[in-house]
């Protein structure tokens, strides 16, 4: 009886959950970015239209377009998630000082200027954006760095050298193209690094206070274009949006966050339908980049909102477990970065929709027409993946599950096999 006692007392193997495996973090990341990706495509299809129509083109145009860069962004995705971990940490260095210098070639005579922003690149007919790519270097060069030097990072000098002046750097080329919203996310993926690395809380404290005064001081004080936006978004624009105020100017600082949440509103509990958007139609600025959170909503409803939402918090979730369970410090911290960069815009672009924060121009990401944003998120996830895929024990159990062609191929070889009954016979 004892021996039997000792076996039921035994605690669980751990990850052995049929929720909870070796696996889940890898299978997580694909499913909810395989769906937001999905829906991204249909409703830069809504969006994009009407638009395209009134242009004279082809209502598929912009779709056939965004959809290309989508299978651009997961061939990047396959291939970055079968790199080892060790290929990142190597290529961190190369690929941040490639980074640098394309934002900063942003600032000369081949960068032009897109709504002010003059961060994009003319490439041979093509329009890049370096700073998504930055986003992905900094994560990884972070990550190589701090990861290196973990037992280290209770004394300040170790915290900030060669750390903080390459962020400074990085932030400031960005900056220079007057890209405050891409400044943020860059922001939180360095906070985000630090975090995770284990330095000390009080001087991620000091540092944090600093930058955000410093970036207030210089970049809002005194810019009359953010500092009107900044006080219309708590003030006007919620007259403007119960109707006690008008914005029927296109050039008002409300306009286009009036629009974005009239087009929630319209969408109600179940939405109006795909494709029925009344303020697609040329009404709402930005439909098919850093709003089209609200066409979803005018659509898909509260519902389709919420589902959106959902997804980014498993993609979230997923990632947050690979920092977790990874022995590895640079894995933990780059993730970290990554994660940051993804969910964080994520979440700084649905505030600016329904209100919450000033526009500031970041895309909702896998979801906002773009092919530098789409391309660069979906090989960031795919480096995630091979971090998920370099988890203790997750290799071997994906090498040991079947492969869906090979389990489908199986299949179709044993109904082959099979012997069929003879006319007024039997099998044998």
């Amino acid at each position: 009886m004892a021996p039997a006692a000792t076996a039921r007392s035994a605690p669980r193997p751990v990850s052995q959950g049929r929720w909870d495996t070796v696996t889940t973090s890898y299978y997580l990341i694909i499913g909810s970015t395989g769906l937001l990706l999905l829906l991204g495509l249909i409703m830069v299809l809504s969006a994009s239209a009407p638009t395209q129509v009134a242009a004279s083109a082809s209502p598929y145009g912009l779709f056939f377009r965004q959809s290309a860069y989508a299978a651009i962004g997961l061939v990047g995705l396959v291939v970055a998630s079968r790199l080892p971990v060790a290929f990142y940490r190597r290529s961190a260095p190369v690929l941040l000082l490639a980074a640098l210098f394309l934002q900063a070639l942003t600032l000369t005579g081949f960068g032009h200027s897109v709504n002010g922003n003059s961060g994009w690149l003319d490439l041979g007919g093509v329009t890049v954006q370096p700073a998504e790519i930055l986003k992905l270097a900094l994560a990884l060069w972070l990550g190589a760095v701090l990861g290196r030097k973990r037992a280290l990072l209770g004394q300040w000098r170790h915290v900030l050298v060669p750390a903080a002046p390459v962020v400074v750097i990085a932030l400031g080329l960005v900056l220079g193209g007057n890209d405050l919203g891409t400044t943020i996310v860059l922001c939180l993926v360095v906070a985000a690094a630090f975090i995770v690395s284990g330095a000390e809380w009080k001087l991620l404290t000091m540092g944090g206070v600093l930058a955000a005064v410093g970036m207030v001081g210089l970049f809002v004080v005194g810019n009359s274009n953010r500092t009107d936006r900044i006080s219309a978004v708590y003030g006007a624009c919620a007259d403007a949006v119960r109707g006690q105020v008008s914005s029927a100017d296109a050039a008002d600082a409300c306009y286009q966050s009036v629009h974005g949440m009239w087009g929630l509103a319209t969408g109600g509990l179940l939405g109006v339908g795909l494709g029925s958007s009344r303020e697609k139609w040329s009404y709402l600025p930005a439909a098919v980049n850093d709003f089209i959170y609200s066409v979803l909503g005018e659509e898909f409803g509260l519902f389709g909102t919420l589902v959106v939402l959902a997804l980014f918090g498993v993609l979230g979730f997923a990632m947050a477990r690979v920092v977790m369970r990874h022995p590895d410090p640079f894995v933990k911290v780059a993730t970290a970065g990554i994660s940051a960069w993804i969910v964080g815009q994520a979440i700084i672009n649905i505030c600016v929709v329904v209100g919450l924060l000033p526009v500031i121009g970041v895309p909702l990401p896998l979801m906002s027409a773009g092919g530098s944003a789409l391309i660069a998120t979906l090989l960031a996830i795919g480096v995630v993946l091979a971090f998920a895929r370099d988890e203790p024990g997750a290799r071997e159990a994906l090498a040991a599950r079947p492969h869906v062609i090979r389990r489908t191929f199986s299949v179709v070889a044993g109904a082959t096999r099979r012997v069929p009954l003879r006319r007024g016979g039997s099998a044998k």
